[in-house]
């Protein structure tokens, strides 16, 4: 096995993009211009598995990072109907909500974060 991130084949790159682009494995090595069983078995290979996973990571990724722009105006657009007394209360009541709710969230998934690092640090010290 070559190393972590090493380069593939020309042919498995463009399967790695087929994947990602086509809905079914099916039309990925058809794209491609590879057999099916080929494709499958591309899949079981530790430096194809570690590609792919990558280039959806960065996919998953660049998303979040458009869902973080857009989070800003999200809020702002919360918070101009929710301070809005032109609004109808129940459209500034769901906007205060969706803005308490996003919050308690956030927290919620940071103190998971902090969890999990301590727990990983706690596994990794027992190792050594």
């Amino acid at each position: 096995m070559k190393g972590h991130g090493a380069k593939l084949p020309r042919k498995k790159q463009e399967a790695v993009a087929a994947l990602i682009e086509a809905p079914t494995i099916k039309e990925a090595a058809e794209v491609v211009g590879i057999g099916q069983a080929t494709l499958f078995r591309w899949l079981q290979e530790d430096d194809f598995k570690i590609s792919y996973r990558q280039a959806k990571r960065r996919i998953v990724d660049q998303a979040i990072a458009r869902l973080r722009k857009a989070t800003s105006e999200a809020v702002s657009t919360l918070s101009d109907i929710m301070t809005d007394d032109g609004k109808p209360a129940s459209s500034r009541v769901s906007a205060a909500k969706i803005i308490l709710e996003s919050a308690v969230k956030s927290v919620e998934l940071d103190d998971l974060g902090y969890r999990i690092e301590n727990l990983e640090r706690e596994i990794e010290e027992r190792r050594h």
